[in-house]
C-alpha cells in the first residue's frame, strides 16, 4: 500500500471517529441533563474514552 493511500485512510477513519466523539458527547450532555439511568451515563463516558483513545492511536501513525 502506498503511503498516500494509508494517509487518506488514516484521515477518513479520522473523520468517522471525530463524527461518532461529537454525537457521543452530545448523548452524554443529555445523559447528564436527564439522568434517568446513571448506568447511560457512565457507558456513554466509556464510549467517550475508547473513541478518544483510537484518535489518539490514529493521529500516531499520522
Amino acid at each position: 500500500m502506498s503511503r498516500s493511500s494509508g494517509d487518506r485512510r488514516a484521515k477518513r477513519k479520522l473523520e468517522s471517529l471525530r463524527e461518532q466523539l461529537k454525537q457521543v458527547q452530545q448523548r452524554l450532555a443529555g445523559a447528564k441533563r436527564q439522568m434517568d439511568d446513571p448506568r447511560e451515563v457512565a457507558e456513554l463516558e466509556r464510549k467517550q474514552a475508547a473513541i478518544e483513545a483510537e484518535i489518539a492511536h490514529w493521529k500516531e501513525q499520522e
